[in-house]
């Protein structure tokens, strides 16, 4: 993140939405182009459940960046919510970025976030991701492939896990922000509530310890976050799973399971927050939590109607 800016130069301020399919490495993306963790990262599809906005700066601008739920076929109304939650940050956008995986190519999701986006009259931009394990050739071929289907105004290829070429990236981003104040800090970098991220952080480490094992029907809220009087502070939080096996599992034997997810969470809460945590988790069984508009409240999603 660069902050090398002239006070008396004008600012320039805009939204651009990271779009793409489910595990095109968006969230990893906005990290590196934030400079610090806003979004949680996880082998797991679709991970990322509501618009989750990073705050980048390059120079006089300031990057408002949208990172969306992947863009894949709908089953269920959670499903439904995080879609329309992607393509909503993609209308509202000054800039769209379609990352693509380049180890997957130009497949059946990428063909259909093609054509969900070819009306969109918003600028778009092609980001093609993972090169540091593709040939150079597969990359050329795949970029001259996308660009004859969709109307990029440029393509990039990066690695959003070693930020390779994400600097450039984020300066032509930059490029394309309008005239305007910036809308945040200059020292903020995202606009998710700490109590957002703070739960958001121990579902990263659930799906890190039980990927194979918990099915991605779970979610976890913060409850309640109190400071204490030593310059610390006490965070309850409850992890909402749909039947009791999947309890006995997050709970593991002897409690053994969720005390290795609370330490995990808890570091990074506490780095998040600046102050030393105590982190404590509940399981609870709610079978029909994705079905709660109360829940999709707390996911910052808005509840779809229909079923």
């Amino acid at each position: 993140m660069s902050k090398d800016r002239n006070e008396s130069s004008p600012t320039r301020c805009g939204f651009a939405a990271l779009v793409g399919a489910p595990n095109a490495g968006k969230s990893t993306l906005l990290n590196q182009l934030v400079g610090a963790k806003v979004s949680i990262v996880s082998r797991k599809a679709q991970t990322t459940r509501s618009m989750v906005r990073g705050i980048a700066i390059e120079g006089e601008a300031q990057i408002v960046l949208v990172d969306t739920p992947g863009i894949f076929k709908p089953k269920r109304r959670l499903d439904r919510a995080m879609v329309a939650s992607a393509l909503s940050g993609a209308a509202d956008a000054d800039v769209i970025a379609l990352l693509v995986d380049a180890r997957k190519g130009l497949d059946e999701e990428i063909d259909a976030i093609l054509a969900q986006l070819a009306d969109s009259r918003t600028p778009k931009i092609l980001v093609l991701n993972k090169i540091d394990i593709i040939l150079r050739e597969k990359l050329l071929a795949l970029a001259t492939a996308l660009n004859a289907r969709g109307a990029f105004e440029e393509t990039f290829m990066v690695s959003a896990l070693t930020g390779d070429g994400v600097d450039d990236l984020r300066k032509a981003l930059a490029r394309r922000m309008k005239p305007s104040p910036w809308l945040y800090p200059e020292d903020q970098l995202s606009d998710a509530p700490l109590r957002l991220l703070a739960a958001e952080i121990t579902r990263e480490k659930i799906y890190d310890r039980l990927h194979d094992e918990l099915p991605y029907q779970s979610t976890v809220e913060t409850d309640s976050w109190t400071q204490q009087k030593d310059g610390s502070v006490r965070i309850e939080q409850t992890i909402f799973v749909a039947r009791d096996g999947q309890k006995r599992i997050v709970i593991g034997e002897g409690g053994r399971t969720i005390k290795a997810i609370g330490q995990a969470a808890r570091l990074e809460i506490a780095e998040a927050a600046e102050q030393p945590v105590h982190l404590f988790l509940f399981v609870k069984v709610r079978e029909n939590w994705a079905d709660d508009p109360e829940r999709y409240r707390e996911m910052r999603l808005e509840f779809p109607k229909n079923d």
